[in-house]
């Protein structure tokens, strides 16, 4: 199946779903993740219409990012881009990360939550981000552990006036596991609804599902999915960038 195929069968399953679970299919946001694929097969699906695309590794997203718009024939589709950081963001990179992204899905950190703040302190606009939970206390995986949400949640919200709290991003243990992931997904949106009732603040964002399992992060709520390999096919072997 070539790219723009793949990419057609993504959006014909993201309407099946959210007709399944009763939701207005423009609730629910595609990412169109891109990581270890080359800028021309970005600029190939947002020349069909996708807008938001998710990157994992913060030098390659910005290589990526240049290449595009130096690109005459996709500097124009490159403006039109949201940016997703959707991989693990070591406190030292928040000074490239800050300000450089539509959403960061990963915040799990006060050391990250500092650098985002230190380097947003001197803009006039906000960066929006999501709290990256371990969902299933995972210790070889990153994300903040539920328990610890309400703490860093409060954190940000006194120490952090330049970081705009949207919701919160997880990944299942279970992986492209379908409806075994559903509890994890059902868990994520009860914190969520927790953390509302905690800060007073909407939280309209639950970043989750990905290709092997969007359908049923659709089922609980998710108003992001991740799609990546149904997308742009199986991702290169070769060693990845340095985050």
């Amino acid at each position: 199946m070539e790219l723009l195929d793949r990419y057609r069968h993504v959006l014909d399953r993201l309407n099946t779903a959210c007709a399944a679970a009763g939701r207005a299919r423009e609730d629910v946001t595609l990412i169109a993740v891109s990581k270890l694929h080359p800028a021309e097969e970005v600029a190939v699906v947002a020349a069909a219409g996708q807008v938001d695309f998710g990157e994992n590794y913060v030098q390659e997203a910005l290589q990526k990012r240049e290449d595009l718009a130096a690109s005459a024939g996709s500097s124009t589709l490159a403006a039109g881009i949201r940016w997703h950081m959707i991989g693990h963001v070591q406190s030292r990179k928040a000074a490239q990360v800050g300000g450089a992204f539509a959403l960061i899905h990963t915040l799990d950190s006060r050391k990250l939550a500092d650098g985002l703040e230190k380097r947003m302190s001197g803009a006039e606009e906000r960066q929006p981000v999501l709290f990256e939970i371990n969902i299933a206390s995972e210790p070889q995986k990153s994300g903040l552990m539920p328990a610890d949400l309400p703490a860093l949640a409060d954190y940000v919200l006194e120490n952090c006036p330049h970081l705009d709290i949207q919701g919160l991003m997880c990944l299942p243990p279970v992986f492209d596991a379908g409806d075994a992931a559903r509890p994890h997904f059902a868990h994520l949106r009860q914190l969520r609804d927790s953390l509302q009732k905690h800060t007073g603040l909407p939280l309209p964002t639950l970043s989750m599902g990905m290709s092997g399992d969007f359908e049923a992060a659709v089922a609980e709520g998710a108003t992001l999915v991740r799609i990546g390999t149904d997308i742009f096919g199986p991702r290169s072997a070769k060693t990845p960038p340095l985050a």
